[in-house]
């Protein structure tokens, strides 16, 4: 299902209620980086979090996708920021992205969100994945949808805020 800001049917089976609102999650993810330069897109706005930007938040969230449908769901190792041999330990890597263009970075996410997609539409809700990458256990596809649904509406929020701050630009839908 591709990112939407459509609120799914209030009679929908569970199935496309999940897949509904999450889907909203990611395309107010995807409004709230259109439009920004790549230097509005790299700003700090809070001094305190200073990889708490619009670039960084968008990156944290396409390795979301791939640690929870790639990694914990069908069990493949994570290739990315943050992931294998390559990470060496360094804390909070897929948030930093300085020199990352904001267009590779959306490339990037609708890529990894299709891949989940597809990864998705393979399983039901009851499935089960596990890793021994991530000490997560066993969760079903549904424990997963929803924990990642969580994730991004609550970094949507965080894009809100920060777009706001960037260039005053509100607005949910």
């Amino acid at each position: 299902m591709a990112a939407t800001r459509t609120r799914p049917s209030r009679t929908a089976v569970e199935r496309e209620q999940l897949l509904g609102w999450y889907d909203l999650q990611r395309g107010i993810v995807r409004m709230k980086c259109e439009g920004l330069s790549d230097e509005d897109a790299h700003r700090v706005v809070v001094p305190t979090s200073p990889l708490m930007t619009v670039a960084g938040v968008l990156s944290h969230l396409r390795w979301v996708e791939e640690l929870w449908f790639r990694e914990v769901l069908l069990g493949k190792p994570g290739r990315g920021r943050g992931f294998g041999p390559d990470a060496q330990g360094v804390e909070d890597a897929e948030f930093r992205v300085q020199g990352l263009p904001i267009a590779r970075l959306l490339e990037e996410y609708d890529e990894e969100c299709a891949r989940s997609d597809a990864t998705i539409a393979a399983f039901s809700l009851d499935d089960t994945g596990s890793t021994a990458i991530h000490s997560v256990g066993e969760a079903t596809l549904r424990w997963i949808l929803l924990h990642v649904l969580e994730e991004t509406a609550r970094h949507a929020g965080h894009l809100d805020l920060i777009r706001e701050m960037v260039d005053g630009d509100t607005g949910y839908y």
